[in-house]
């Protein structure tokens, strides 16, 4: 075969971030049903799995586990792992378990690369914010990692020389970028360059105006763009012999044949791309005539024979090199849709980023020696947010001695300029429609950058507006521009300390208020609280304190809470005045309450404690949920039991209507249906009752007269949690034998209802208990049946249970 070949896959793992700025957290998502958000449907379709994806036999029993990120060359998004590190923490571990594997077999370099902290297109970002958006992403992967990182991925793979200096300047070896980015090469000590399709099986130095130099990998563009779009996944077979085909034999030197897609093709824009991938990692690593690499370690072997130039303002994904984030290039997803509004948006942006600047370094000056070196350290602060690291920051980069105002100063400024760059999020422009979630997201970032800054008495939001408003939408019935997108989504969204204040006060009728509690990323002490119910109605008032674990803000109040009943509540904020005024108030309220009507205590209360008034509406989302459950609970239980009774009543109707195909009115088909998916989820409860399994049987063939197709999403879920519990504390105690009949049940009855189960939790929490036993030497040749018993069920060869994670 000659010259040695290698294959090195990488993987492009980010998501937008999704986290409403003001929370620092993702709230609930519908369109991501039946999980809470879309970052958690992705980490459960392809970031979980690819840390143990299966390998299996043409039964689909599983016969190994491979940690992808451990054979794979892969980076994620610093924005995106801090959301693993709260949420998903086992799945991190994985990810980071890859890399120290790989670091072991790949000559101590790791299959990890940095990204640039914030998605952002560098060849359109500043210098200064080029320098932080680079200290920034290698802090974090440092952090989380645990070593310096050799390579770094660039949003979009959008690059410039200034780019690339800035890369070298801060450590980075090498990045990957894609072929048509390549603009000529040459060998090392050769005068003659070349032009055309560069050879992406090479390493090529670019030598940069300073005099240093970075190392840049050119991917295969024709196999990355059939995996991404070609549904080259669908197969394994297919995805290892196109990847192998990859090699030209005319080709002298040592070959590396690598593609770059996005990490979420592997499980989620393709459902089991996780198998796929593992399929092939397995294969070339088990064949002689291939090394199974990664780009630090082929260099390592092979250092740059060859240099290249690359074309100012490129990108992989636009072919009119940056247009796609400062104009209407053409390029586009829907194609009887403009883009005339990305335009303005970069200009509006643009503007307010100046302005922001301005503000940072004439009232940064004042707080440190110097700002952009704090703005640069910052990042300590990001990833932890504790009290002890505020300090330690400050003791490295603010002047001597700052009172407690002034450090708020200093906090608000930084988190400005935080938000301002993230507003900056490439995702903002990639799509067609300037009301879409990634650009909103990006608006939602400009708008607390804004509120941040008003703390210094300016207002930017109008000349910001009147830039935003030659912005077109392609929903001109919706949104005329991007001020009304603004009026009609950003404004409302804005979240201050009262409206916290008023989100807690709300919930402590069904919420304990003592003591500190955490709201998101704020504290809240309850000073005072007294509460009263009288039918389904209340009455609670109190005194709070909040505080802002980001900006260190602080405010007190004193709240009345008049709850009518159903969603009907009325609630007044005012600041504290003395506490005989507060204890004199709380005395008549009550006093009215008890005794005269809710007409009478609400006039007293808009008399005597005037304030802000806030409803239900200003609750954040998950909470305002979860109220709404409580308070109408007994209305859907009164919606659910009338449809149950007319079904009953109406059975032989149905059955007859359904033998002659008679088209089922709605409202009749709805309630049979909502009847029989109660019955069914009640019966799940309790598959381990006598008779259980069949009367699931018995309510399907109910419901077969006249079509009832069982709820799949719902039910897939309650079987899939009632077997994780099942499964979930197993040890040397447990009844395997029983724990075994109760798993075969809910899996017999999911097969019953023609549901697919998610059973990769319980399997992988299998393997961990038998490997955790056996480490601890306490398999009994019992429990070794048993659990051999219960693998088989799961689909597991009992061969694997000696797998080790």
């Amino acid at each position: 075969m000659g010259s040695p070949r290698y294959i090195c896959v990488h993987g492009h793992f980010y998501q937008p971030p999704r986290e409403n700025p003001w929370l620092e957290a993702v709230e609930v998502q519908d369109s991501a049903a039946p999980f809470h958000d879309w970052n958690e449907r992705i980490t459960r379709e392809c970031y979980a799995p690819n840390s143990r994806s299966r390998l299996v036999d043409n039964s689909g029993k599983i016969i190994n586990l491979l940690n992808n990120y451990a054979w794979m060359s892969f980076n994620f998004g610093p924005t995106l792992l801090a959301w693993l590190a709260e949420e998903a923490p086992e799945v991190l571990h994985g990810i980071v378990e890859g890399d120290r594997l790989s670091r072991e077999r790949r000559r101590g370099h790791g299959s990890a690369l940095a990204q640039v902290y914030n998605h952002v297109i560098m060849p359109l970002a500043s210098a200064h914010d080029k320098k932080t958006e680079l200290q920034w992403g290698i802090a974090d992967f440092k952090k989380r990692f645990g070593r310096d990182p050799e390579g770094l991925w660039l949003a979009e793979t959008a690059a410039d020389v200034p780019t690339l200096e800035a890369l070298a300047a801060a450590g980075i070896r090498f990045t990957i970028l894609a072929p048509r980015q390549a603009k000529r090469w040459r060998k090392i000590g050769t005068e003659a360059w070349q032009e055309g399709g560069v050879d992406p099986s090479r390493a090529y130095l670019c030598r940069l105006p300073s005099g240093k130099t970075i190392d840049v990998f050119f991917y295969d563009g024709n196999i990355s763009q059939m995996v991404a779009f070609e549904r080259l996944l669908d197969s394994g077979e297919k995805f290892l012999s196109r990847l192998t085909q990859g090699f030209d034999d005319k080709r002298e030197h040592p070959q590396l044949m690598h593609i770059a897609t996005d990490g979420e093709s592997y499980g989620h824009h393709h459902a089991h791309g996780d198998m796929a991938l593992a399929y092939v990692l397995y294969k070339l690593h088990e064949d002689p005539n291939l090394t199974l690499t990664n780009y630090g370690e082929f260099l390592e072997l092979h250092p740059p024979e060859w240099e290249a130039e690359i074309w100012d303002n490129s990108s992989w994904s636009c072919a009119h090199g940056v247009e796609r984030w400062r104009s209407d290039c053409g390029c586009k997803s829907r194609g009887d849709w403009q883009q005339k509004w990305r335009g303005p948006l970069r200009e509006a942006f643009n503007s307010l980023k100046d302005r922001l600047d301005a503000l940072f370094i004439e009232r940064g000056k004042e707080l440190f020696p110097d700002p952009w070196a704090a703005r640069n350290g910052y990042i300590d602060v990001i990833l932890d947010r504790s009290d002890e690291s505020v300090q330690r920051f400050l003791e490295k980069y603010a002047r001597p001695a700052l009172p407690a105002e002034r450090v708020r100063e200093a906090l608000w400024l930084l988190e400005m300029q935080r938000h301002a760059l993230l507003m900056y999020t490439s995702c903002g422009w990639f799509f067609d429609e300037i009301s879409g979630l990634e650009t909103t997201q990006c608006l939602r970032y400009a708008a607390r950058a804004m509120q941040l800054a008003r703390h210094f008495e300016l207002d930017y939001e109008e000349d910001f507006l009147t830039i935003l408003e030659k912005a077109p939408s392609n929903l001109p019935n919706v949104f005329k521009s991007g001020r009304d997108l603004w009026e009609q989504l950003i404004r409302p969204a804005k979240i201050d300390l009262d409206r916290v204040l008023a989100h807690f006060a709300i919930s402590s009728i069904y919420r304990p208020a003592t003591g500190t509690a955490r709201v998101y990323l704020y504290d809240i002490e309850t000073l005072d609280h007294e509460a009263a119910s009288r039918g389904g109605n209340h009455l609670v008032m109190g005194r709070l304190h909040v505080r802002s674990r980001l900006t260190q803000n602080e405010a007190d109040t004193s709240f009345v809470v008049i709850h009518y009943g159903g969603l009907d509540f009325y609630t007044v904020l005012r600041r504290p005045r003395s506490t005989a005024e507060y204890e004199e108030a709380k005395k008549k309220f009550f006093q009215t309450y008890e005794t005269g009507s809710l007409a009478e205590l609400t006039a007293l209360v808009t008399r005597e404690f005037d304030g802000e008034v806030h409803h239900l509406d200003d609750l954040f989302t998950d909470e305002r949920r979860r109220i709404i459950d409580i308070v109408l609970h007994d209305r859907f239980e009164e919606y659910v039991q009338t449809f149950e009774r007319l079904a009953d009543q109406d059975e032989d109707v149905l059955n007859r209507l359904g033998r002659m195909r008679y088209p089922i009115p709605r409202g009749m088909l709805t309630a049979a249906a909502v009847s029989i998916d109660r019955r069914l989820r009640d019966e799940i409860n309790r598959l381990d009752a006598d008779g259980a399994t069949e009367r699931v049987q018995n309510l399907l063939n109910r419901g077969k007269a006249w079509g009832y197709q069982p709820d799949a999403a719902t039910l897939a879920l309650v079987l899939t949690e009632e077997l994780q519990g099942v499964t979930s504390e197993i040890n040397a105690q447990s009844d395997l034998a029983a724990v075994t009949r109760q798993a075969v049940g809910i899996l017999d009855t999911a097969r019953l209802l023609g549901v697919p189960l998610d059973l990769w939790q319980t399997q992988n929490r299998l393997l961990d208990a038998y490997a955790g036993l056996q480490a601890s030497n306490a398999l009994t040749d019992d429990l070794k049946r048993d659990f051999a018993a219960l693998a088989e069920k799961l689909t597991i060869t009992p061969a694997l249970l000696g797998w080790r994670p």
